[in-house]
């Protein structure tokens, strides 16, 4: 089945709905430039609804090292997705790394090591994430045969299923386009992307 994340989840009733529907992780931002970032009081509230079998994201910005552990210590968050920095400076944390690039950052897409999770996004130097806008599909399948990939950028339940039928992911991850607002999501929305999604694979 395809791994499907719901990224920029800000409020409880929204976590609660996406556990609902089975999704495998919830994404939870933590960088203050982001119009849907949470403080890491209310982001350990937030985790403590989440499972231990949904994967709790905290995502990240050019964080140090130490931004990273104090959120992975105080919130519980198990995965760190991590926008612009090198990973190899976050190894030995205790959680899961991944690290988001575009098709554009082609050194840092060749660089990235496969013992963590790729997230392709569109490529935007100031909202890193969130933006709305697709990334280019067979150019990303082709990095999807190579390794193991989760898709993002523009993704919404009218075009997920073309995005997983051109790309083959390994998951896909979705935060604008099941939005009533900026961090406040459509239930309605959140349910058709993960039907969309599931009639794809059957």
């Amino acid at each position: 089945m395809t791994f499907i994340k719901f990224c920029g989840m800000t409020r409880p009733e929204d976590v609660a709905a996406a556990v609902a529907l089975g999704v495998n992780a919830i994404g939870i931002v933590l960088w203050p430039g982001s119009p849907r970032h949470v403080g890491l009081d209310d982001a350990a509230k937030l985790v403590a609804m989440i499972p231990e079998h949904v994967r709790a994201v905290g995502v990240f910005v050019r964080p140090s090292r130490d931004e990273v552990s104090q959120a992975v210590e105080q919130t519980g968050i198990r995965v760190a997705q991590l926008h612009g920095v090198n990973e190899v400076g976050f190894n030995g944390l205790d959680c899961e790394l991944w690290v988001a690039v575009s098709l554009s950052t082609n050194g840092t897409l060749k660089s990235a090591s496969p013992d963590h999770m790729l997230i392709l996004d569109a490529h935007d130097p100031v909202k890193h994430g969130g933006t709305g806008h697709t990334i280019d599909w067979p150019r990303a399948s082709e990095v999807a045969i190579t390794r193991p990939i989760i898709l993002a950028g523009g993704l919404t339940p009218m075009n997920v299923s073309e995005a997983i039928r051109t790309v083959r992911p390994f998951g896909v991850d979705v935060a604008s386009g099941i939005e009533a607002s900026a961090g406040v999501k459509s239930e309605q929305a959140m349910r058709a992307f993960v039907a969309a999604v599931r009639r794809t694979e059957g």
